[in-house]
């Protein structure tokens, strides 16, 4: 069983989160309706939210990370190693949202298919631009690094833009509704 990021109520009212209803992301559905055909991955996951307000999320969690800049962001591990509930707050939502629309806008101009060579050009391209920019970059090297395989392979990612965008999305309407998000692994 892989990792499930659960839309869920914010705060909780009691033991345990209860799950968003799914009407809360109804209009997911239509995304899914209207895709162009090569974006079916982000359709598939369109209708997964719009059915369960739920992201299967362990194919994106190297990604997530990558681009924000911590581990285990989607497992929530911040909260779960404190034995707090493995649970990102709608601020985190927000947090993460952000992080997501601003890299689709960025990688928008080099097309809609994401691989690990288009987020590195992406991120370099950011980072470049900070305030410690060699610092920033030598750290992006360290991450990208350590992302190979034991041949220098690096990852095959293979994401639609759309994809992420609908991603995006998803933790916007969580941060925008106040929703948090119960990272379940399974466990």
């Amino acid at each position: 069983m892989g990792l499930d990021n659960v839309a869920v109520q914010w705060p909780r009212t009691g033991k345990f989160y209860e799950p968003v209803d799914p009407a809360e992301f109804a209009d997911f559905i239509g995304f899914a309706e209207k895709a162009p055909p090569h974006a079916g991955p982000a359709a598939a996951l369109a209708t997964v939210i719009a059915r369960s307000a739920t992201v299967h999320a362990s194919a994106y969690t190297e990604l997530i990370d990558l681009l924000l800049g911590l581990e285990g962001v989607l497992y929530a591990t911040e909260n779960s190693v404190s034995d707090e509930d493995p649970v990102i707050d709608p601020d985190g939502c927000e947090w993460l949202a952000g992080g997501l629309e601003r890299f689709v806008s960025r990688h928008a101009p080099i097309g809609e298919i994401v691989t690990f060579e288009t987020i590195t050009k992406v991120m370099q391209s950011t980072l470049g631009e900070a305030r410690q920019a060699e610092k920033e970059l030598r750290w992006l090297d360290s991450r990208l690094g350590a992302l190979l395989d034991e041949h220098s392979n690096p990852p095959v990612w293979n994401f639609s833009l759309p994809e992420l965008d609908v991603l995006a999305r998803f933790y916007r309407r969580c941060a925008d509704r106040g929703f948090a998000i119960y990272a379940d692994d399974g466990g």
